[in-house]
């Protein structure tokens, strides 16, 4: 038996209009089998049956038909892997895409969304007959209930997909961004901030061997992250304008040229540190902060290094609050709730760019509430004499 083996076909107008036509119709001779050759892709099943025997080539012909007619209908949200075994072109999509983001990502959100990629999505969207241009705000919802994760995490989880989905709506692969479920559906959990008061954390710091306690008190007093601390240069400091500028900081371990929000801050500097930058020891180097023993670049200190230094003080002092509570949450809630600044002042201070990012210090502002209230009972008696 002869078999033609290729129906080659190109674009044909019909009645003044265009009628895809791309695509070929073959058959392996090795697997006895006719398929529907589409660019890279060779499609051997028509609704779910092999291309095979007698109508073989007929079932590849329609095979090839309704693939044309779903190109027509809609070109730019068209694709192959509809009709290939593969049921999804989600999970390819995101590991392509990731791949293309680590240059532009810090080494922090880079790991968190190749994370939430292969412990979390794959294993959704895998086995499911979800093409990337079908995901819709319900197919979100139902993603969103089966993340095994913790309100943050969860969300962390469906940043990562927006932002592939942003990317594949940039770059045409899908019509439109699907809107994503609300802030409310993720299970958010308000937590109180940990803190301790003023003359508690000087306690712990006090508790430090001198030579680490300069990093330390800089934290305390610049309300800063540990890891803009740790990236902090001596360039970094103005000498003219005695400010500190926060440009750099660390991710996963490693510096980067930029902060955590990617802003530039300028910090003056605290005049209580000065004493303590006038006497630290200058080891030859780039960075601000340094000690003897260091095996990093420049004798810089290291994340897991401070951790160790703060916790072993922190119990010394019989506290169990963890360095950053320690340090940056209870200097901004010591600010407001025992020093009487405002939240206003303290988002001066931190440079926060929103508002509700320093109201959680709010919070817990017992002492300044009672002030507060003395004022209306002064108030009210004055009021009253007249």
């Amino acid at each position: 038996m002869k078999f033609n083996t290729a129906h080659d076909n190109t674009t044909s107008k019909i009645r003044g209009g265009s009628v895809c036509m791309k695509g070929k119709v073959k058959y392996n001779p090795h697997r006895k089998l006719w398929y529907a050759s589409w660019g890279d892709y060779k499609i051997y099943r028509y609704k779910g049956e092999v291309c095979k025997g007698e109508f073989g080539e007929r079932m590849a012909i329609k095979l090839l038909s309704t693939i044309q007619h779903d190109f027509e209908i809609n070109p730019e949200a068209f694709r192959i892997e509809k009709y290939t075994q593969q049921k999804t072109d989600v999970i390819p999509y995101l590991r392509e895409w990731i791949k293309t983001q680590k240059s532009s990502l810090s080494p922090a959100t880079y790991h968190d969304y190749l994370n939430s990629i292969e412990n979390h999505l794959v294993s959704w969207f895998r086995g499911k007959d979800i093409q990337l241009h079908e995901i819709r705000y319900d197919t979100l919802c139902a993603l969103l209930s089966e993340i095994k994760r913790e309100g943050k995490g969860r969300m962390n989880v469906m940043y990562a997909l927006h932002s592939c989905l942003k990317y594949a709506w940039k770059s045409g692969r899908i019509v439109a961004m699907p809107p994503f479920p609300e802030k409310k559906k993720y299970g958010i959990v308000k937590k109180k901030v940990d803190w301790v008061t003023e003359d508690r954390q000087i306690a712990i710091i006090e508790s430090i061997p001198k030579e680490h306690q300069p990093i330390f008190w800089w934290l305390k007093y610049h309300f800063r992250r540990p890891s803009e601390a740790i990236a902090l240069q001596k360039d970094d400091y103005d000498t003219s304008r005695d400010c500190f500028i926060i440009r750099r900081s660390m991710s996963r371990k490693i510096p980067v040229d930029h902060t955590k929000t990617n802003a530039v801050h300028e910090i003056p500097c605290h005049p209580d540190f000065k004493s303590w930058m006038e006497n630290m020891h200058g080891y030859f180097g780039k960075y601000f902060f340094t000690h003897a023993t260091s095996r990093m670049e420049g004798k810089r200190y290291q994340q897991d290094y401070l951790v160790d230094i703060w916790n072993k003080a922190a119990r010394s002092c019989g506290e169990k609050i963890r360095m950053y509570a320690g340090l940056k949450h209870s200097s901004c809630t010591a600010f407001v709730n025992e020093q009487g600044g405002t939240i206003d002042e303290l988002q001066m201070l931190t440079d926060h760019a929103r508002r509700d990012s320093v109201l959680v210090y709010a919070d817990v502002k017992m002492e300044a509430k009672r002030r507060l209230m003395g004022k209306v009972i002064r108030y009210k008696t004055a009021t009253s004499k007249k």
